[in-house]
């Protein structure tokens, strides 16, 4: 692309198509509209999906399955090394210190601590749901797990 082509052929006042005004203008007679149908006339308008009278897309492919995610409890997945990186040595992690530190965000259910990484420090975890590897390295740290309901 070359710098000088970039706004070539982009008018920022566009003027109206006026339709009408005699066979020489390339919009006169029909107006654009063609010849005859529903399509000429005035105040037509088209539903949705409509594809000319025949069997429409939407009822052609069949319907097939069910999703239910939108009532699926929505997990906030937190690893160990990202405690080890917000927290102090000796501090309790309950949903609202892990809002506060950042790491909890956006809308969930339940808060589950999942044991990627390292985790160095003595910490008092209290959240709903922890895997065996984090509940075994907050252990090894020191630390205690708590599970809420």
């Amino acid at each position: 692309m070359i710098i000088n082509d970039v706004h070539q052929g982009v008018h920022t006042r566009k003027k109206r198509k006026r339709v009408g005004r005699g066979t020489g203008s390339g919009r006169g007679k029909t107006c654009g509209r063609g010849h005859k149908g529903a399509g000429s006339r005035s105040g037509f308008s088209r539903r949705r999906g409509f594809i000319g009278g025949q069997m429409p897309l939407a009822r052609l492919i069949a319907k097939r399955g069910f999703n239910n995610n939108q009532f699926a409890t929505k997990v906030l997945e937190i690893n160990v090394d990202a405690l080890d990186r917000k927290f102090d040595d000796g501090s309790e992690v309950t949903p609202d210190t892990l809002k506060e530190s950042g790491l909890a965000k956006g809308r969930f259910d339940v808060i589950k601590i999942l044991g990627n990484g390292e985790l160095s420090k003595k910490l008092s975890v209290r959240v709903h749901r922890v895997s065996k590897s984090a509940e075994a390295k907050i252990a090894a740290a020191g630390g205690s797990v708590e599970k809420l309901v």
